[in-house]
């Protein structure tokens, strides 16, 4: 939406083209509320998506979203363009809280951060192509363009319904569920050997092994997620959420929604904020690749501590540029304003963006995988709406000021992490229990922990380990 909301034939189409403050709050409202769709989403996919498996309940998320697409593309009034936005945020809700869980299980553990950086880079490419596209439009008063653009969704979501169906269930839902036959096929079928295969038939018990073990501490129902038992679910579910909290409160989405904007306050006109709004999303999808190489080496928390606090000078200076910006209309102010925009988005998908999906999936236990994470990306959509809810308003009444608001908010996420966000690098999801128990006599036997160097409790991570060279693990 961020690539067309600016134009003038979505403007006219609305009746939003005065410069008022009552149509800037309505375009906040109709960009806004696609963020409570999606929480919304969240939630039903907490009380329903255990039940369907994580298959169907994607491919359920895709068609409600094909159906949104076509509800907002048809709409011609603020009132009924909110409503469209809601419904397709419906299936992103099922979508999002899901998908990492599914790609959490069915991955490597020793590339499972990869995995992740991949599907985002993808994603990075969405929101770079959604943004030339808009560009393309900017000059089309008709109504017929942003229209087009944003039908064009339905090109990927009906391939992605298409797959829903090719791929096969996880491995950890199917043990979960007493399909234990369908969890071994699945197993063997995603390492491509045969169901006999001594590593297979060793993976498949463990997880197994500890579906029962989680079983017998609890039956994964609501209460479990606050409750302070021997794998500390109350804990683990805490970090899910707070890290999705902190990725939308540190603003994101008022950059991808509002980007155009945002260059507008650094001084440009509209037509150059388009194009470079762009350029900008184009380096947004490239400087995606840079966490490939990272995220499972050099690990979770150093890549979240480094790159957050990098984060924060990147929104200092822009507070100071884009103040200089409105006081004395300096172009180099401007161009230094911009050129900071450009680093936080690199900082922010290189240590934030991947990290913040894989994250909450390897933090939860099975039991509890998918209500916790539907209600930890929740927390993520109904963040996001506040934030995409107030830029607008923030960025009219406030201006640099808003910038130094999120340099703040960024600031104050380090002490949480590096106090309590434990290192998941390269640990099979069965391990996880063991970082916090301490317990390596237990289910989660494939970690080795030699010359431990502190409690597991000890800031969350610091212990050495290393894993046992198996050939295969999901």
């Amino acid at each position: 939406m961020g690539g067309v909301i600016n134009t003038s034939g979505f403007l006219n189409t609305f009746g939003l083209a005065a410069d008022t403050a009552h149509n800037s709050n309505m375009l906040g409202t109709i960009t806004a509320m696609y963020e409570i769709g999606c929480c919304a989403g969240s939630l039903a996919c907490a009380i329903i998506g255990e039940m369907l498996g994580r298959r169907y309940t994607i491919l359920l998320g895709t068609c409600i979203m094909l159906g949104g697409t076509a509800f907002q593309c048809a709409v011609s009034t603020p009132g009924a363009m909110i409503g469209a936005r809601i419904f397709a945020g419906l299936g992103m809700g099922f979508i999002n809280s899901t998908a990492p869980v599914f790609q959490a299980e069915i991955s490597p553990s020793a590339t499972r951060g990869r995995f992740v950086c991949f599907q985002l880079t993808l994603l990075n490419f969405g929101i770079m192509l959604a943004y030339w596209v808009g560009y393309g439009f900017t000059e089309l008063d008709s109504p017929w363009g942003w229209r087009v653009a944003v039908a064009l969704q339905a090109c990927f979501q009906i391939p992605m319904a298409v797959l829903c169906l090719l791929v096969p269930e996880s491995p950890r839902w199917l043990a979960s569920h007493n399909k234990s036959a369908e969890s071994l096929s699945v197993i063997a079928r995603l390492a491509g050997r045969a169901e006999d295969d001594p590593d297979v038939q060793a993976l498949h018990s463990e997880i197994c092994t500890v579906v029962e073990f989680e079983r017998s501490i609890g039956s994964g129902t609501w209460s479990d997620l606050v409750k302070s038992d021997a794998i500390h679910s109350r804990r683990r579910f805490l970090i899910a959420c707070s890290i999705q909290f902190f990725q939308q409160a540190g603003g994101i989405n008022a950059l991808i929604y509002y980007g155009g904007t945002m260059l507008t306050a650094a001084g440009l006109d509209s037509k150059m904020s388009s194009l470079i709004s762009g350029v900008m999303f184009t380096w947004f999808f490239l400087a995606s690749f840079i966490p490939w190489g990272l995220i499972d080496t050099v690990g979770r928390r150093k890549l979240l501590l480094v790159c957050i606090s990098l984060m924060v000078v990147c929104f200092a200076v822009q507070a100071g540029m884009v103040s200089m910006v409105e006081k004395t209309n300096s172009k180099a102010a401007g161009g230094v304003a911009t050129f900071f925009l450009f680093a936080y988005l690199g900082l922010f998908t290189t240590g934030f963006q991947a990290i913040v999906w894989v994250y909450p999936s390897e933090m939860l236990p099975l039991r509890l995988r998918a209500k916790g994470s539907a209600i930890s990306t929740a927390c993520n959509w109904i963040t996001n709406y506040a934030i995409v809810q107030v830029t607008p308003i923030g960025m009219r009444n406030i201006g640099y000021k808003f910038y130094i608001v999120f340099a703040l908010i960024n600031a104050s996420f380090l002490p949480f992490i590096y106090w309590f966000y434990p290192e998941t690098k390269g640990l099979v999801l069965e391990d996880i229990d063991a970082l916090f128990t301490g317990d390596i006599s237990g289910p989660a036997s494939r970690m080795r922990y030699d010359h431990p160097t502190a409690d597991a409790n000890d800031h969350g991570s610091k212990m050495d380990y290393e894993h046992n060279d198996n050939k295969v693990s999901v």
